[in-house]
């Protein structure tokens, strides 16, 4: 039996991976001990791993295809092929960023104000490459982590580091004076498994399905019962993806009306629909809208 070898990444983006992978139709179960969780899946083998590293084990052909951000595949100048992205609206509401930072009453106000000067980061690679590509010279170091210390205690003038809102940043007395990438996950696969066609068909499967279970996130079902006098009214002030389904009701002049709307509009969006007519109003979740 054919197999694809799964990369999770391990950190961070651990239990919302694995919580949408349960929404796609995966139950993946980890044991604290083991590095290769369990799948509901005879087809996959699934191992951990820390996002860092997920695409030099991709790109080696450990992994068939694993899951990590565009920021380490941009720092180990990984040779992947990139299926898609996948936006995981439930951990953060806004995109996480890798940005430059100083102390508050620096100096340096702009890139070129760094030449000859230190920065610490652990996006080492990409940092290199970044300040060569614009002919500024610098000294980049690698960190460990509690990165926006190395300012503060004097061992870096600078750093570059990845933020959500930059509150954090702000809150040690720094300033960001410059974003250098933008990143997300990603799901990405090996070239040559990507070219094997069992592998490719299972690899865009899970993506599909995936991105289903994302899209269904942010969206909710609803169904009511609307008299047949009534429903013009209705339709008309109801959002949703296509025509709303609509059906009659055995031997009545009400009609069945279902339809999937944002999550975000339905608090204003009920009292809209009862003003208009409807009755009967059900609201449920999704796990997958494709």
């Amino acid at each position: 039996m054919k197999k694809l070898r799964l990369g999770i990444p391990k950190g961070s983006l651990q239990n919302a991976t694995i919580n949408l992978f349960e929404k796609s139709g995966w139950k993946i179960s980890v044991n604290s001990r083991s590095y290769f969780p369990d799948i509901n899946d005879s087809t996959i083998e699934c191992s951990l791993c820390r996002a860092q590293e997920m695409s030099r084990y991709v790109e080696r052909g450990t992994f068939d295809a694993g899951l990590t951000g565009r920021d380490w595949i941009e720092e180990n100048e990984s040779d992947v092929y990139v299926v898609g992205d996948l936006v995981y609206s439930k951990v953060s509401q806004n995109p996480a960023k890798w940005v430059l930072a100083v102390p508050a009453n620096s100096n340096i106000k702009r890139l070129e104000d760094l030449q000859g000067k230190k920065i610490a980061t652990e996006l080492v690679n990409f940092t290199k490459r970044y300040f060569r590509e614009r002919n500024i010279q610098v000294e980049v170091e690698f960190s460990w982590g509690a990165t926006e210390a190395k300012v503060v205690s004097g061992l870096a003038d600078a750093i570059v580091e990845v933020t959500e809102t930059g509150s954090t940043i702000k809150a040690h007395g720094l300033k960001i004076i410059h974003e250098l990438m933008q990143t997300n996950p990603q799901f990405i696969a090996n070239k040559d498994s990507y070219n094997d066609k069992w592998k490719r068909e299972k690899i865009e499967q899970i993506y599909l399905l995936l991105q289903g279970a994302l899209k269904a996130e942010n969206m909710v079902g609803l169904k009511m019962n609307v008299p047949e006098d009534r429903m013009e009214e209705v339709v008309a002030i109801l959002p949703s993806l296509n025509a709303p389904t609509i059906a009659g009701l055995y031997n009545s002049k009400w009609l069945s009306v279902e339809v999937v709307v944002d999550s975000s509009i339905v608090r204003d969006l009920i009292p809209r629909l009862m003003q208009a007519g409807a009755e009967g109003i059900i609201e449920y979740a999704l796990n997958k809208v494709i």
